[in-house]
């Protein structure tokens, strides 16, 4: 009896403490209740850059300097490949795809673009007109 007294007491004073720290927990949502409709934030102005933006390292990805709202990339296609092909690049006066995105390390002699590096996007991105959410620190010393 006196086992299951501790045991319950125990319990009591976890499940308190539990409460207590969940009291103290700020939602980033402010005073709007979880259960109620937030507004959606405003839609940032894509950027567009004749040149290109600088990399800020050396082996960065080249960001996008042009708005990508129509273009389409799916197991089937890939609409940067219009611009940025070796076959079509001169003629769109675009930068070519880099050629590490034609080595395979299994196939070092393929003419294809690798299937690893067919999503442009996981690497490649837009810019936008947008205040800061953290000061930038990088490679400040």
């Amino acid at each position: 009896m006196r086992k299951i007294m501790i045991a319950g007491t125990a319990a009591a004073l976890v499940l308190s403490g539990s409460l207590l720290a969940m009291a103290e927990v700020k939602s980033l949502r402010g005073e709007i209740p979880l259960d109620a409709p937030s507004k959606a934030p405003a839609r940032a102005r894509v950027m567009s850059k004749e040149g290109g933006f600088s990399r800020a390292w050396k082996t960065q990805p080249p960001l996008i300097p042009h708005k990508i709202d129509k273009e389409r990339i799916s197991l089937d296609e890939n609409s940067c490949l219009r611009c940025h092909a070796p076959d079509t690049y001169k003629a769109e006066n675009a930068p070519m795809i880099s050629k590490t995105h034609f080595t395979d390390p299994q196939h070092p002699s393929d003419k294809n673009l690798m299937r690893s590096r067919w999503f442009c996007y996981q690497c490649h991105v837009p810019q936008v007109e947008a205040k800061p959410l953290v000061e930038n620190v990088f490679g400040k010393k």
